[in-house]
């Protein structure tokens, strides 16, 4: 009885920790919002606001479906925003390696965003454009 209980408890350890270390950053999203906030912005510029390592971005709309989502990432992402029944922000989610290292959800405030590049940042092209309504 011992071993089978021994079992379960890791077990479920291992379940917990494979959820993965994706961290809602929530510094990020404040620098966006002071940034959105000012109607003189037009753009963001990422990079310069990241202190963690990625290799790729990816901007998702209001209302993403979780499957469209992963299909982009190519990769698993439970998303904790459950952006597929919102319309009040985006999702923006961080790779590095091809895994989920981060992500932060973009208050739109009255604005939609875009990004150049085939729906991808990266480090070199990290610009997410405002356009204001």
């Amino acid at each position: 009885m011992k071993k089978i209980t021994v079992f379960i408890l890791l077990l479920l350890l291992l379940v917990g920790c494979s959820q993965s270390n994706v961290q809602q950053n929530t510094d990020l999203e404040d620098f966006i919002y002071s940034i959105v906030e000012d109607k003189n912005k037009s753009e963001i510029s990422i990079k310069s606001l990241t202190t963690f390592d990625w290799d790729k971005a990816f901007l998702f709309s209001p209302y993403s479906t979780q499957e469209g989502i992963e299909e982009q990432l190519g990769t698993d992402f439970k998303d904790p925003s459950n952006i597929n029944t919102r319309d009040d922000i985006y999702l923006l989610v961080f790779l590095n390696g091809g895994k989920v290292v981060q992500y932060v959800e973009i208050k739109r405030q009255g604005s939609d965003f875009s990004i150049r590049k085939k729906g991808q940042l990266t480090p070199s092209d990290d610009v997410i454009s405002i356009e204001r309504h």
